[in-house]
């Protein structure tokens, strides 16, 4: 089964320096029937506009990845990280027993567009920990490349959950398989672009929830990025 989740039914938030949309519920915006889809809880398309970012704040328990799609951030964190990621990037922070972090643009003339992803850990009260990994636009062109997953597989980075994030680029016409296991889920989150999987189309903002479905097929009507998640049915 495949369920269409339309990027205009997401949540909207406008604090003047951030424009968010949150698939699913987040801060002021709330929706029992989107709460999550398996450990997934958040994934939120930021623009945050020059000179702007979030303050210092907390965060326990979760499995935080950004994934920048234009711009710069840059991160600043209670453990001693600091770093400036970019388009390509993927960071992971397992915030754990608790971390406190900052994420800035810094940029006077340029906004910031990102995906922040929250995952559910399966471990709670652990260390709380810092990656990232740059991942090149060749790299994920016309395959599904592993940018996330629990053991760090094909340099992806390291999350504490039994799921994995797959990114793909695709240009017009170009098309791709992908197997989900017995019991799982998947999510499909098309950042930009167009294209039809198992023959439903999605364009840019929209996401397809998936149980019960072998097989996906994946085609692109144009130039497309989108994220695929494999996940497991309970968390």
């Amino acid at each position: 089964m495949i369920t269409l989740r339309k990027s205009q039914e997401r949540g909207f938030a406008d604090h003047g320096w951030l424009q968010s949309l949150h698939s699913f519920s987040f801060a002021d915006y709330h929706d029992p029937a989107h709460m999550g889809f398996g450990p997934l809880r958040v994934i939120n398309e930021d623009r945050v506009a020059p000179g702007a970012g979030f303050g210092t704040h907390g965060h326990r328990d979760m499995e935080i990845i950004s994934y920048v799609l234009d711009g710069e951030l840059a991160h600043k964190d209670s453990i001693g990280n600091g770093s400036v990621i970019r388009p390509g990037d993927v960071q992971r922070m397992s915030a754990g027993s608790g971390v406190r972090h900052s994420e800035f643009n810094h940029a006077r003339d340029r906004t910031t567009h990102f995906l922040q992803i929250w995952i559910e850990p399966n471990l709670t009260g652990i260390a709380p920990s810092y990656e990232e990994k740059r991942i090149s636009d060749a790299d994920k062109q016309g395959r599904l490349r592993l940018i996330a997953s629990p053991d760090g597989a094909d340099g992806s980075v390291r999350i504490h959950q039994d799921a994995r994030l797959y990114v793909s680029r695709l240009a017009a016409g170009d098309s791709l398989a992908a197997e989900l296991a017995v019991g799982r889920l998947g999510y499909l989150h098309l950042v930009r672009g167009a294209l039809t999987v198992n023959g439903l189309r999605l364009d840019g903002g929209d996401a397809a929830k998936i149980s019960d479905e072998r097989r996906l097929s994946i085609a692109a009507a144009e130039e497309s990025e989108l994220l695929l998640f494999d996940l497991p049915a309970t968390h």
